[in-house]
C-alpha cells in the first residue's frame, strides 16, 4: 500500500545530440534510483529539447511536426531505462504522429520494458494555434505492481470530471506531467491539482520543465516545481503538501505515498467527499459515457 516517487523539475536547455538527451534523462533516473524510487515522472513536453539539436543541412531548429521522427528511440531509450533500472517510468509526454496529424502522448514505461499510451484530452488554444495539435480520444487507467494510477497532462487536470472519471475507475494516484510558460499557468494547474486531491480523495504528482529552448516556438519561457499533493486531512500535512521542489530549479523530490490513508479518510476522515457526492441532485460520470 505504498509507493516512492520522483518527480523531476526537468532543465531544458540547447543540445546537440540525441545522446546529450539520453544522458540529462539518465542523470535524472540515476538520481532517482538513489533514493530507491519506485516511480520517476518526467514532465511534458520535454523531449521538445530535441528539436534544439537542428536540421544537420540548414542548422535551424527542427519543427514540432519533426518531433515524431525521435519517437523510435525516444521509446526504446525509455523502455530500456525502466528495465535496466527495474522502475516505472512515466515518461513526460512525447509528440506522436496521429491520424495525419499530432498528438501530445504521455508514457508509462513498466520495469519489464513494456509500455502504455495516454494522450492529453485538453488542448490549450495555444496548442491548437501554434502547433495544430490534436487531443486524445480515450482515456484509460493503469494497474501497476504498487497501486492503480492515471495519468492526466496539465490542462487535463484543470477538468474535474476526467478526475472524478480516474477514481470512480480505481485510480488512488493520478500522475500530472505538465509545461508551462508563466505564473498564471503554472498557479492554474498547481491549484487545481489540490482540487482535484480533495474533490476525489487522492494523491497527485506533479512536475514541470524549467529553462528555456531559445530555438524553439513555444518553449522559450517556462516555469515549473514538482511537487506531491495529498487530501487535507488529519493523516496528510496540513497544506496537503506531501513534497515540493524548489521553484525554476534544476532537481528532483521524492516521497513515500502511503495509499492505506487515502481509504482510511474516505471512511472516516474530517470530510469524505467522495462518500458524499450528491449523485441525486448532479449525475455521476458514467451516466454520460
Amino acid at each position: 500500500m505504498r509507493m516512492r516517487v520522483s518527480a523531476v523539475q526537468y532543465h531544458l536547455h540547447t543540445i546537440s545530440s540525441f545522446d546529450e538527451f539520453a544522458k540529462q534523462c539518465e542523470h535524472y533516473i540515476k538520481t532517482a534510483m538513489e533514493f530507491e524510487a519506485e516511480f520517476i515522472l518526467f514532465p511534458e513536453f520535454f523531449t521538445t529539447q530535441l528539436l534544439s539539436i537542428g536540421d544537420e543541412k540548414t542548422g535551424e531548429a527542427l519543427k514540432i511536426t519533426d518531433l515524431p521522427l525521435f519517437t523510435e528511440r525516444y521509446e526504446r531509450l525509455f523502455s530500456d531505462f525502466a528495465k535496466e533500472y527495474d522502475v516505472h517510468i512515466i515518461g513526460g509526454t512525447h509528440v506522436t504522429e496521429w491520424k495525419g496529424g499530432i498528438q501530445n502522448t504521455a508514457y508509462l514505461f513498466y520495469p519489464d520494458g513494456s509500455y502504455q499510451m495516454q494522450s492529453k484530452l485538453h488542448i490549450t488554444p495555444a496548442e491548437v494555434e501554434g502547433w495544430n495539435m490534436q487531443q486524445g480520444e480515450t482515456f484509460r487507467i493503469f494497474e501497476t505492481e504498487k497501486g492503480t494510477i492515471a495519468i492526466l497532462t496539465c490542462y487535463d487536470i484543470e477538468f474535474p470530471e476526467v478526475v472524478r472519471m480516474a477514481k470512480a475507475k480505481g485510480a488512488d494516484v493520478v500522475f500530472c506531467p505538465s509545461c508551462t510558460d508563466d505564473r498564471h499557468g503554472f498557479h492554474r494547474v498547481r491549484y487545481t491539482s489540490h482540487a482535484r486531491a480533495v474533490e476525489n480523495q487522492i494523491y497527485v504528482v506533479g512536475a514541470g520543465t524549467v529553462g528555456s529552448l531559445p530555438t524553439v516556438d513555444l518553449m522559450r519561457a517556462n516555469v515549473g516545481q514538482a511537487v506531491v499533493i495529498s487530501p487535507n486531512d488529519i493523516p496528510f500535512p496540513p497544506a496537503g503538501i506531501v513534497a515540493e521542489g524548489i521553484m525554476n530549479d534544476d532537481m528532483i523530490i521524492t516521497a513515500d505515498l502511503d495509499l492505506s490513508l487515502l481509504y482510511e479518510v474516505r471512511k472516516k476522515g474530517s470530510v469524505t467527499t467522495w462518500r458524499d457526492r450528491r449523485t441525486d441532485l448532479y449525475p455521476d460520470w458514467w451516466e454520460h459515457e
